[in-house]
């Protein structure tokens, strides 16, 4: 029985095995935590599984977690299907609709072309079965990428995306949380990765809106970037990386793919990230940083002397979680490191 969380180690639920649920999210609902992501446990770099499906746990304390199983299982008989184990099926997340009663998941799917669109589903409990109402959307006619969905207090709900590989995009949903509306705005223009932001993660905070985002490196770990704004649409204003003591600039070694406030606690935002490659811990980000200028950049990116990086084998199977609380200093948010810590400690 774990008694605290542990950022960086193997975590398992309670029969014993590895969590699989990674670009993941948490869900409080009636007194319970419910913890979602991305099953990848087939996904070894040689079978050609992507991913087997969305996967939930529950947990009445954020340590001890009960695999709930498949809330979204794969489609292994469909191969035209965003939901094949092929397929690459990335970040769900899940919010609910007061007026139609559904639980709204939506999915990323990169396309075989180099595309991304988004899979959204629905169901009438958190549990699912989820059913597909929309496959192959393309929102404002633009390639998704990394996504965050988030609902004000008043039930309208916002879509935060990356527009690949360019900007960011906060665009209204429609009432049933199923498209967007049309409306939108933009922030944070670059021209290429690894500096275009990806892996938005929205939260709010004493009226103010604040957006942590990863720069573009795939599975690679690099720089986390927070910006604040006065509304949903902004304008945000960049206030840097939330981990000015991490001498390796890659956000302890992982990826935030959500942040969780949690009810009851005294100001605690958990900032849920990914370790998705602990076999690779040693490589410099600067030498990750000139391998993705020189493989997008234009042609005022010097090409000298390229970094060799190491072939990346997908054995997210083996991902590790680092769950880390985010400290306040005014309008400033951080990113400690914790060899340990406990939710206890912020009554």
């Amino acid at each position: 029985m774990n008694h605290s969380i542990r950022p960086g180690e193997v975590w398992l639920d309670t029969e014993g095995k590895r969590i699989q649920a990674h670009g993941g999210s948490i869900f409080f609902e009636n007194g319970k935590y419910y913890w979602y992501g991305e099953n990848k446990e087939k996904t070894d770099g040689k079978n050609g599984i992507w991913h087997w499906g969305v996967r939930m746990y529950e947990s009445d304390d954020l340590y001890n977690w009960r695999d709930l199983g498949l809330i979204i299982p794969p489609e292994p008989d469909d191969p035209e299907s965003p939901l094949h184990p092929s397929a690459c099926m990335d970040r769900p997340h899940i919010i609910y609709n007061r007026w139609t009663k559904k639980y709204v998941c939506w999915l990323k799917i990169m396309q075989k072309d180099g595309t991304q669109s988004e899979t959204v589903l629905t169901s009438d409990h958190l549990t699912g079965p989820y059913e597909k109402v929309r496959v192959g959307l393309r929102p404002l006619s633009m390639s998704a990428g990394d996504f965050d969905l988030v609902v004000a207090p008043d039930g309208k709900a916002y879509y935060y995306f990356e527009r690949v590989h360019s900007e960011t995009i906060c665009a209204d949903l429609t009432w049933d949380y199923t498209d967007v509306t049309g409306y939108y705005s933009t922030h944070f223009p670059h021209p290429y990765p690894p500096y275009v932001r990806e892996a938005t993660s929205h939260f709010l905070r004493k009226g103010r809106h604040y957006l942590l985002t990863s720069g573009t490196t795939g599975y690679f770990p690099n720089p986390s970037e927070v910006a604040v704004g006065d509304s949903w649409h902004g304008p945000y204003r960049v206030l840097g990386d939330p981990c000015p003591d991490d001498a390796s600039r890659t956000t302890w070694h992982s990826q935030v793919a959500s942040v969780f406030k949690v009810p009851g606690k005294k100001d605690l935002y958990i900032a849920l990230g990914d370790r998705w490659l602990p076999e690779y811990m040693d490589i410099p980000y600067d030498d990750v940083r000139r391998s993705f200028e020189i493989g997008f950049g234009g042609d005022d990116v010097d090409r000298t002397d390229p970094p060799v990086l190491p072939p990346v084998v997908d054995r997210t199977q083996i991902a590790d979680y680092v769950w880390l609380p985010l400290r306040f200093d005014g309008e400033r948010v951080f990113l400690d490191w914790k060899d340990e810590w406990r939710t206890e400690d912020y009554e």
